[in-house]
């Protein structure tokens, strides 16, 4: 699904920034530069990264 349409952005392609280390919006919106036009997409950007982020810990701490 696109969150960003300015840029193109999908969720799936936010999903993987953070799976590949960004840890925070302002690095994934330099990666992906999403959420640098017109913003209607920075609130869903940034509930993406903290759900990607809280799933990533809790597969940790069950692998642990």
């Amino acid at each position: 699904m696109y969150v960003c349409l300015c840029r193109g952005v999908t969720d799936k392609a936010i999903k993987q920034a953070v799976e590949d280390g960004c840890n925070s919006f302002r690095e994934v919106r330099d990666q992906l530069d999403v959420g640098t036009c017109c913003g209607m997409c920075v609130p869903e950007t940034r509930q993406l990264i903290d759900e990607t982020l809280a799933q990533i810990a809790s597969s940790i701490s069950t692998a642990a």
